[in-house]
């Protein structure tokens, strides 16, 4: 099995949905389900709305808050690595407060809507999108089996129809 590494980062002015361990475990689901044979690393860090405000509107032209931001460095299959060197595959950034005002107007439990933004935010990372209809019914129908399959807080149908429908 292919060891991947992780960096967390949490502003002082919140707490985590998930801890850290949950959240390594479903990041290494993904990779392991996405059949990524290289070493990752990839950061996540949890931060504040206003954190998030602005990473947003820094990196993706968005002068509003959001629940999460992906920012790939590398691709697993990109060639320019050598055999066996970790790929840098970017950084996922949480805003958990957004994700549970988010939450509660889908009611869903916290838990299970930063499980769902954690492997969102995977996916971007290993080349997924949702720009037009069809990358987003790929992209939620992925969503939906993964959350199944890394355990809810309780029985869940179809949840995800995916929060960023349309956006870059």
């Amino acid at each position: 099995m292919v060891e991947h590494s992780y960096n967390f980062y949490c502003d002082e002015e919140v707490n985590s949905i998930l801890e850290e361990d949950e959240m390594m475990h479903i990041c290494s689901y993904v990779l392991q389900d996405q059949q990524v044979k290289r070493p990752c690393n990839v950061s996540i860090s949890i931060v504040t709305d206003e954190h998030i405000h602005t990473l947003n509107k820094t990196w993706r032209n968005q002068d509003r808050p959001t629940d999460v931001i992906s920012l790939e460095c590398e691709r697993p299959d990109d060639p320019d690595l050598a055999n066996g060197e970790v790929c840098e595959l970017g950084d996922i950034v949480l805003a958990p407060n957004y994700i549970a005002h988010q939450a509660d107007s889908f009611h869903m439990a916290h838990e299970d809507e930063c499980r769902l933004l954690l492997i969102h935010g995977m996916l971007h990372l290993l080349g997924y999108d949702h720009l037009t209809d069809d990358e987003a019914e790929v992209m939620e129908a992925l969503e939906d089996r993964l959350l199944l399959e890394v355990g809810t807080t309780r029985h869940v149908g179809h949840v995800t129809l995916t929060r960023h429908r349309g956006e870059e």
